[in-house]
Parts: structure tokens; C-alpha cells; sequence
């Protein structure tokens, strides 16, 4: 009897991808798909922590810079810059995981900054502003052989299809425009996921976040990591506390790659690297 389910035999084949791991297996994916799941390996009690910490967070940012100037400009679903709120190094220690960050490097080539790190609440039974597809690189229309953003997506809590996990159209990072109506109906896919893992997406890669039939709000912190060229969506460096960051974290957190102000601080950041 004839088995079923995907074959595996295959003819006229003289090369093919081969993976060692689960990590091989997720870069893979990113790499053709444009989007993986990623889990780092945290323990229930990280996992439940930061639902604890983002929930305080949430309290404060909205108590600093005011409910209703939030809603006025349709920000009161998201927390930007949630490093620069982060008492316990929480939210920094999720942006600078080691795991995180060595999966990172081999997709973007050479040195990556962290662009944005911004939290997301996706709303009980009412629509929000990532409810449209876009891509994280936004009114942007082309594509590169080597990826030069990624979304590490965070998820505070589990995703799924009735809390409105994230759609993505898969290869989209491929083609310099937007596909048509019919082509997003029948090719769109929902990412379920757990709490602690990351969504990792091509950041040209169009998704957008589902409708959240549940009566509690679906939780997430969205980070993109870009090539230094593309400038920081909020400054890091001088609105965070350096004393305790490694060379490591200020290099991937941008310190080193503020604008500079004059041909002298140019000429003398140059002279700098080379007495290096």
C-alpha cells in the first residue's frame, strides 16, 4: 500500500540545502519564507515576568505622556522606545538576548544596530494600527539580495488565531511591490506562537496583525534590527543609562553612530579608529 503525505524521494537532484539543527531549519525558513519562529528557551517564570513588567510599564508610559494625547494620535495601543521606560533591564536583557542576537548575525552581514523597540497591544474586539498590512520598512518598494532589516517579534502572550496572531505573506520580501487582493486571500497565513518565543520577519516582508475576538488583549514587543545606515526610529544612544552596558551592547544598541556635527568631530572620530 502506497504511503501518504509529502514524498521525500527525488530524482535529477545534484545539489540540496542541507540543515544540522533547529536553528538551521529557522534560518532557512527566514531566508526563503521571509519569516520564522524562534524560541531562545525561556522558562515559564521569565515568561510570566515580563507579562507582569509590560503591564506595569503600560501604566507608567500612559501616566507620562498622557492617555488622551495618546489616543488623539492613534498611539494608545503602543508603547515606543520601551527600553528608555525599562527599570529592571527586562526589556533590554529580551532586545539583547545572546541567542537572539547570534541568529541575527547571520542574516544581516556585517555590524546591525537595534533600529526600534516598540511595545504592541493588539486590542480585545476592536481594530488597531497594526491591523493593515504594511511592511516594517514602510512606503518602501524595492528588494536586496541580503536582508538589511528584521522584525524580532516578542510574544508576551501566546498567538493565536482567535486573538488575532499575526498574517504574513510568505516570500513577499521577494517582489518589489504588493501583490493583489486575490493573491493576499488565497496565499495569507496566520502564525500561532507561544509566549517567550520571537516571530522573526524580513522586515520587507508584508504581515499585519489579525482581530483579536478574545476579551483580553494580545501582548508583543516588536524590535527591528537594521543596518546602521537606517537611523534609529528614537535615539538610543544618550536616552539610555551606559554605565552598565558591555561594548557589545552599545555597539548593537548605536552608540558610536550619532550624526555628526562637523568635518573636525568627523575628522577626529576617523583618527580615533585608526589609533584603535
Amino acid at each position: 500500500m502506497m504511503e501518504r503525505g509529502i514524498p521525500t524521494d527525488k530524482y535529477g537532484v545534484l545539489e540540496q540545502k542541507e540543515v544540522f539543527d533547529i536553528n538551521d531549519e529557522a534560518l532557512e525558513n527566514f531566508r526563503r519564507c521571509g519569516y520564522t519562529i524562534f524560541d531562545t528557551g525561556k522558562s515559564k517564570k521569565e515568561v510570566d515576568e515580563v507579562k507582569v513588567e509590560f503591564d506595569d510599564l503600560l501604566k507608567r508610559y500612559q501616566t507620562i505622556i498622557g492617555v488622551e494625547k495618546l489616543k488623539l494620535c492613534n498611539e494608545h495601543n503602543t508603547i515606543r522606545a520601551v527600553l528608555l521606560f525599562d527599570i529592571n533591564r527586562i526589556f533590554l536583557n529580551i532586545a539583547l538576548n545572546p541567542v537572539l542576537i547570534r541568529f541575527v548575525e547571520k542574516i544581516i552581514k556585517g555590524r546591525f544596530i537595534l533600529n526600534q523597540q516598540n511595545g504592541i497591544i493588539n486590542p480585545a474586539r476592536e481594530p488597531y494600527n497594526q491591523g493593515k498590512w504594511h511592511r516594517d520598512l514602510p512606503y518602501q518598494h524595492f528588494v536586496t539580495t541580503s536582508p538589511i532589516a528584521i522584525n524580532a517579534l516578542y510574544c508576551v502572550d501566546d498567538f493565536t488565531v482567535e486573538n488575532g496572531a499575526t498574517y504574513i505573506l510568505p516570500s513577499s520580501h521577494l517582489h518589489e511591490e504588493m501583490p493583489s487582493p486575490n493573491y493576499i486571500k488565497n496565499n495569507a497565513i496566520q502564525i500561532s506562537a507561544k509566549a517567550g518565543q520571537y516571530i522573526l520577519i524580513d522586515s520587507m516582508t508584508f504581515h499585519c496583525g489579525g482581530f483579536n475576538g478574545t476579551l483580553y488583549p494580545r501582548r508583543a514587543i516588536n524590535h527591528v534590527f537594521t543596518i546602521p545606515f537606517l537611523k534609529q526610529q528614537i535615539k538610543i544612544p544618550g536616552n539610555i543609562y551606559e554605565e552598565s552596558l558591555s561594548c557589545q551592547e552599545k555597539r548593537i544598541l548605536g552608540f558610536g553612530l550619532e550624526e555628526i556635527q562637523s568635518v573636525d568631530d568627523y575628522i577626529r572620530q576617523r583618527l580615533q579608529r585608526i589609533s584603535v
